[in-house]
């Protein structure tokens, strides 16, 4: 079985927000076993997996992020689409376009605490795209 799909988040700030419920909403019936892979096609955003609980996760990711990659750096010089760009391209690099989720018993088998990440790195990031393919048997 393979299944895929194009989804259109909603814009959200810049920021880590959890995207979990937003991706299986999508899928349907998954398989007994397999894999979803799930895609952001942009790069100024990223995907990751992580605490799905504690909101201050989220804070310290941020937090660590801008500590890591810092805008309004001299040495950046694609700076045309604002001082969120360049750093934001950096960061979806270290982070990642994609994350795969193992599927047991119909269901994305995430660990207690985990959930699917949108990473936004842009003041204004806008929509993002999501491609999700699931295959298994």
């Amino acid at each position: 079985m393979w299944f895929q799909k194009e989804i259109r988040l909603p814009a959200f700030k810049r920021g880590f927000h959890l995207i979990t419920q937003h991706i299986t909403k999508n899928v349907g019936i998954l398989p007994s076993v397999g894999c979803m892979h799930v895609f952001i096609k942009h790069t100024s955003a990223a995907l990751t997996l992580n605490e799905n609980a504690d909101p201050s996760v989220r804070v310290d990711f941020e937090t660590t992020m801008n500590k890591i990659i810092p805008e309004n750096q001299a040495q950046f010089t694609h700076t045309l689409e604002g001082d969120d760009d360049m750093p934001a391209h950096l960061k979806s690099s270290i982070i990642g376009s994609s994350v795969t989720i193992p599927i047991s018993g119909n269901r994305i088998n995430l660990g207690t605490w985990q959930g699917i990440y949108l990473c936004e790195f842009r003041d204004q990031g806008g929509s993002r795209e999501i491609v999700i393919t699931v295959f298994g048997e």
